[in-house]
């Protein structure tokens, strides 16, 4: 598979959880035998803006923030238009799902979701698309910027349930025609991390429904990443994903 990351995504560029030393580290050790890894290149300003305002945009700017934010954002557009002919994962942060047009917050900056499904529409790529956000904060940036986008089909799992859970989202899959599925790809619902529902497992189960589900439909996959702090499960949890991304 191949994963769009970049060397300076190691940085740590603030002082929260998503910045943190060593998250990198952890998954790139867990799949760096599994995966091609390719740089990206920045996301141009025209794209940021086919999402986000312009005062949003500076401000994070002013913050110092833009040169990662939108290398983050630009690696989630290759992934994407990888990902229509393959599958595909952006190795990422920030993380961009509670990002909106005017606004950020979670430790996000930058839609990374919308800037690439956005670019897929107006380049005529696509006409539908799906996005599951499994992490365990809703995505409301994903759903403030593309929710109102009659092509593209949203899906955030709330049930406090497992079983509940996952049954919702294959049920979803199965229902599901797009030209392409994204995920949204928190790994912080792990039972070692902060939501404490999910396992390894059934994060390559998730992987392998949404290969399925694009099979079905004849179209292309991918994934970004988005939460996901324990270091000692996250690499392993990426790596399952990832292995049934690819059917």
């Amino acid at each position: 598979m191949k994963v769009y990351f970049h060397d300076d995504f190691y940085h740590v560029y603030t002082s929260d959880p998503a910045a943190s030393a060593g998250r990198m580290e952890a998954v790139v050790e867990a799949i760096q035998h599994q995966v091609d890894f390719i740089k990206p290149e920045p996301a141009s300003k025209e794209d940021l803006m086919s999402v986000h305002s312009e005062s949003h945009i500076k401000a994070v700017q002013q913050q110092g923030l833009y040169e990662i934010a939108s290398l983050a954002a630009g690696a989630a557009l290759r992934a994407a238009l990888t990902g229509l002919a393959e599958p595909c994962f952006a190795l990422v942060r920030p993380p961009g799902h509670h990002a909106s047009a005017d606004g950020a917050w979670g430790f996000c900056y930058f839609n990374n979701m919308a800037v690439a499904l956005t670019h897929l529409q107006f380049t005529s790529r696509i006409n539908t698309a799906y996005v599951l956000d499994f992490d365990l904060h809703y995505g409301d940036g994903n759903v403030n910027i593309l929710g109102n986008n009659p092509g593209v089909t949203l899906l955030n799992p709330e049930t406090l349930s497992r079983k509940d859970y996952l049954v919702e989202v294959q049920q979803s899959l199965e229902a599901c025609r797009a030209d392409i599925i994204g995920v949204s790809a928190g790994f912080d619902h792990h039972i070692q991390d902060w939501g404490g529902l999910l396992t390894t497992e059934d994060y390559h189960v998730m992987g392998r429904w949404v290969n399925e589900a694009a099979q079905r439909s004849s179209g292309g996959c991918f994934g970004i990443l988005e939460g996901g702090y324990n270091h000692d499960v996250l690499g392993q949890n990426v790596s399952a994903f990832i292995e049934g991304l690819c059917g």
